[in-house]
């Protein structure tokens, strides 16, 4: 289910509905929390493959000594536990689609083991002797310009031209505009069903912050924001969570300018620490690792502004080991990344 009216989210929809109809490799880019799986997902369900499989795989989850055999399976005694023989994803998506999150995190080793099966359509599964043709379209997704960065060195080209046949970027929330306000009703309807009554309505202070909100973690943020913010109102309307509260008129040119500056330090690092500890659904090992900060010091980031990161597991359930986190609007359609 797709929420939005806004131009640049009407041409990405648009663009997806025309990748349905045909049967070639599709690259989504986007931010964080665009929206990238529920896209994949839009694809498969709308194109002729619709009653296949759709099999998710987070390149960014598996260890690049696990890769080959997470994509192509073994056969018995490919290794030492190798007891029986393993179908991989290619195979379990026969007649389906691989969706390939966070692929811009592939090793060099990933990105050959990834070209070869995709150069001609087959691969072996380790420790076996015959060749299989794989029945599946392949849709990718990645947080970056891959583009870009086979510019820097860190991604092959060939690879590159391999998945980029169809692409589609999806627009952040920040450029959305009034969209914000429409998908922030949706959630707080789903909050209703959810979490039972009393009920609560949006309100225009909420409703005005949403608008003027930068939204880093885009649409995954703000399904956050108006949960926490349902559970946490005590009257008939949503409260403009702290420290967000919007200035009244001539207020923020009235603090001096070392006060403002703390305060927007403040804002990025709440904003920036819930949006990475929900990409990492609440792992505080796994958020270290995508922020690239020390584990010791974001707990310590966490603590200090009173961030929990249980909260985001009790908010958005660990998708499967193999599958991606992802949403655009509805998270009862697909995982919420």
């Amino acid at each position: 289910m797709f929420i939005g009216e806004s131009s640049v989210f009407v041409h990405a929809l648009k663009r997806l509905e025309r990748f349905s109809r045909c049967d070639a490799p599709v690259l989504i880019e986007g931010e964080t929390g665009t929206g990238k799986e529920l896209a994949a997902r839009f694809v498969h369900y709308e194109s002729n493959r619709r009653a296949g499989p759709f099999v998710p795989l987070n390149c960014g989850a598996v260890p690049d000594s696990l890769f080959e055999n997470e994509l192509f399976g073994h056969d018995r005694g490919a290794f030492t536990d190798a007891r029986n023989e393993r179908m991989g994803l290619i195979g379990l998506a026969r007649g389906g689609t691989l969706f390939l999150d966070e692929i811009d995190s592939l090793t060099p080793k990933g990105q050959v083991a990834l070209l070869r099966f995709l150069q001609d359509n087959t691969y072996r599964p380790l420790g076996g002797s015959i060749e299989h043709r794989a029945d599946v379209r392949v849709i990718a997704a990645a947080n970056v310009s891959l583009e870009a960065l086979a510019e820097r060195g860190g991604f092959r080209r060939d690879l590159v031209f391999r998945v980029k046949l169809l692409f589609v970027e999806l627009p952040p929330l920040r450029t959305r505009g009034a969209d914000a306000r429409l998908l922030a009703q949706h959630f707080l309807e789903e909050c209703g069903r959810l979490y039972g009554p009393p009920a609560k309505a949006l309100g225009e202070p909420f409703a005005r912050w949403l608008e003027a909100h930068r939204w880093p973690g885009n649409v995954r943020e703000l399904e956050n924001v108006v949960h926490r913010a349902f559970l946490l109102s005590d009257g008939p309307e949503l409260e403009v969570p702290e420290p967000h509260a919007a200035p009244r008129p001539g207020q923020a040119a009235a603090r001096s300018y070392k006060a403002a500056r703390a305060q927007a330090i403040e804002d990025f690092h709440r904003s920036y620490l819930a949006d990475v500890l929900r990409a990492a659904q609440g792992n505080l090992s796994r958020a270290a690792r995508l922020s690239g900060i020390d584990r010791r010091m974001l707990g310590r980031l966490a603590q200090r502004y009173r961030i929990s990161p249980a909260a985001f597991r009790s908010i958005h359930p660990a998708p499967s080991p193999a599958g991606g986190d992802d949403a655009l609007a509805d998270p009862s359609a697909a995982s919420t990344g």
